[in-house]
């Protein structure tokens, strides 16, 4: 109530001084129009009838010699007559009873003025504190010839406006003023009113939890509307009894399906792989090669070590805790990064490690998790792309490990960056959105962090750092 008050005062003055000029601006002009309008009939008058000059340039001094303080002094103007270059001819302006001499008129007015199609230009200016309005235009001759230029000044007194201004927003602000008070104390006194019952309300609701048994209020003499509030609140906690109830009942059941859902998303994860080194191998194995022997090797370790990954989700499911649990364990990064890279056949997937051995103390089936996440997705993101490249950076910094997933695909719109990691999204028509926000858990876990840059039709760069310890 305070603030409508107090912002009514502000518009009401804000508006009323913006009239207030609006209509003197609007009075001045329409002013100095009636009287630009009588003194222009008036020489005209002169030139045609009046004199017995010839009618040309160099006469307009002595045509209006005398008779220029006249027309002034009748229409309350100062008067000055220029030739066609902006040189003074005569002026009724004059300083302790003498004549003066003003400048030539600027030579950008003077353009303007040939320029304008009605011949007539209108220029405001102050001078000492006093605005004057000036208009330049045309004197011709009785064939229409241009013979000089007539600039009419008009002095703008608007001390009785502003005085009438002043005295009006004086007294609208008393107005107001008492206005505010009264609002002051009346809000004082609701608000009083009102809180005192509000204030057992709220503190009833602050201790009001979904875990434990709360009470009712119970108040005397309350307002209709407080009782109505006490009512439905009382209300609540019976409803929300209930709720407790029903929501851990549900809570339980949603944490099931959520926990099948993450599953059947890690198990696919190896599982396509699998497949593909399965047929891989089918299709270049030959018995009768040399090194067959090393290669049903490799590929047996291959297999063994997404079957490992496998059954540490099956077992991080039958705990219903993280999957997998953390084992920390001295390994060698590069070897490690290497052999999660080796399942893609890919000829564009390129690994590009910084050093020739890299030790840190972290879980060798959650790095393999990680890198073969990231890999998969930059795979999916190259499709329909020409000349496909994913290339995989290992390096270390400090006592920290960064690891650079970097394609060329079709890239991250800026509308969904925000949402890369959260469960569930997925720009893909298929999978359950879950790869990049548990393997952001898991990176976090070892107090690292992910992060990425992209451009739309340029490319994606993911970058893992976690520390070697």
């Amino acid at each position: 109530m305070i603030l409508l008050v107090l912002l009514a005062s502000i518009l009401i003055l804000v508006v009323t001084v913006y009239q207030y000029d609006e209509q003197t601006k609007d009075y001045n002009i329409q002013r100095f129009e009636r009287k630009e309008s009588t003194t222009k009939q008036t020489i005209e008058l002169e030139l045609k009838s009046k004199t017995t000059y010839q009618v040309n340039t160099e006469n307009l001094a002595k045509i209006f010699k005398e008779r220029i303080y006249e027309i002034s002094t009748i229409n309350s103007l100062n008067i000055s007559i220029y030739d066609l270059k902006g040189n003074l001819l005569k002026t009724s302006i004059a300083a302790a009873f003498e004549k003066i001499e003003l400048p030539p008129i600027p030579k950008d007015i003077i353009k303007e003025l040939s320029q304008n199609s009605n011949h007539k230009i209108l220029k405001a200016s102050e001078q000492n504190g006093i605005g004057y309005q000036s208009s330049y235009s045309y004197i011709h001759d009785a064939k229409f010839n241009r013979i000089g230029i007539l600039e009419l000044q008009f002095t703008q007194d608007n001390s009785e406006i502003e005085k009438e201004l002043r005295e009006f927003i004086l007294r609208l602000g008393i107005v107001y003023i008492l206005m505010f008070l009264i609002a002051i104390s009346f809000a004082y006194f609701l608000s009083s009113y009102i809180t005192r019952s509000i204030i057992t309300i709220s503190d009833k609701m602050q201790q009001t939890r979904l875990n434990k048994r709360n009470e009712k209020i119970i108040l005397n003499n309350a307002s209709t509307e407080i009782e109505v509030l006490v009512e439905a609140y009382n209300s609540m906690i019976d409803e929300l009894q209930e709720s407790a109830v029903k929501l851990a009942k549900s809570e339980r059941e949603q944490a099931w399906r959520e926990m099948a859902k993450q599953v059947a998303h890690e198990i696919k994860n190896p599982l396509t792989p699998m497949r593909l080194t399965v047929q891989s191998f089918e299709r270049k194995f030959d018995p009768k090669d040399a090194n067959s022997k090393e290669k049903l090797a490799e590929y047996s370790e291959t297999l063994i070590q997404q079957i490992d990954v496998m059954s540490s989700i099956a077992s991080a499911f039958s705990d219903f805790a993280k999957m997998p649990t953390q084992k920390r364990e001295k390994i060698e990064v590069i070897g490690v990064v290497k052999m999660a890279l080796d399942i893609f056949n890919e000829d564009y997937i390129k690994y590009l490690p910084k050093e020739q051995e890299l030790f840190a103390n972290l879980d060798k089936t959650q790095l393999i998790r990680i890198v073969t996440n990231l890999v998969k997705n930059a795979n999916q993101a190259i499709e329909n792309t020409k000349n496909p490249q994913i290339e995989v950076t290992v390096l270390s910094e400090g006592n920290r490990i960064k690891i650079i997933v970097s394609d060329n695909g079709k890239g991250i719109s800026e509308n969904v960056k925000d949402l890369i990691f959260e469960p569930k999204f997925t720009t893909k028509s298929s999978g359950m959105g879950l790869g990049l926000a548990m393997i952001k858990n898991i990176i976090e876990a070892y107090d690292g962090s992910i992060s990425f840059t992209s451009t739309e039709g340029i490319g994606t760069v993911f970058i893992v750092i976690i520390p070697k310890t």
